[in-house]
């Protein structure tokens, strides 16, 4: 089992998303995903949050809220419970990351990037505004196979909307 902390940087419409383009054996390889990471040891979800946005995009967060979490399941990796936030404020300037391209993107042209299918689902979810959400998302390979949200069965729900 894994912890993550996944966030959703606003300014001006757009969200900071990043490219995963520079690492080798990556499950996000070439796809447009927010900033977050793996918790350390012994870290609270807003701990690793501050950290890992720090760490990868050298902004200090000011203003914050989670939005959610997230369960992923996927063969031959192990189960990964990610903390959703969104921020709205921050400090300092954005640094190169090793992890890939940092790039704002207009919230209007997300769905136009190579993004994972359940991603599209949470992105949604955080646009209209949905209070705090369980979302349990399960993938063979690339290909999105369930997704359940807060208990009840939602993947035909969203693919009927052509979300996904």
């Amino acid at each position: 089992m894994r912890m993550t902390t996944l966030c959703y940087i606003e300014k001006d419409d757009k969200y900071l998303m990043l490219h995963r383009v520079s690492k080798k054996n990556d499950i996000n390889k070439d796809k447009w995903i927010g900033v977050g990471g793996h918790f350390e040891e012994g870290e609270s979800p807003e701990e690793c949050l501050l950290r890992e946005v720090k760490e990868e995009t050298g902004l200090d967060l000011k203003s914050y809220k989670f939005r959610g979490i997230i369960t992923f399941i996927q063969i031959d990796y192990p189960t990964e419970y990610m903390c959703l936030y969104t921020a709205d404020r921050y400090e300092g300037n954005i640094t190169e990351c090793d992890e890939g391209k940092l790039e704002w993107v207009s919230k209007d042209k997300l769905f136009e990037l190579n993004l994972w299918e359940g991603d599209k689902i949470f992105l949604k979810l955080i646009k209209d505004n949905e209070p705090f959400f369980s979302l349990k998302l399960r993938y063979e390979g690339d290909e999105l196979k369930e997704a359940v949200l807060n208990g009840k069965e939602t993947l035909s729900q969203f693919k009927s909307v052509a979300l996904i």
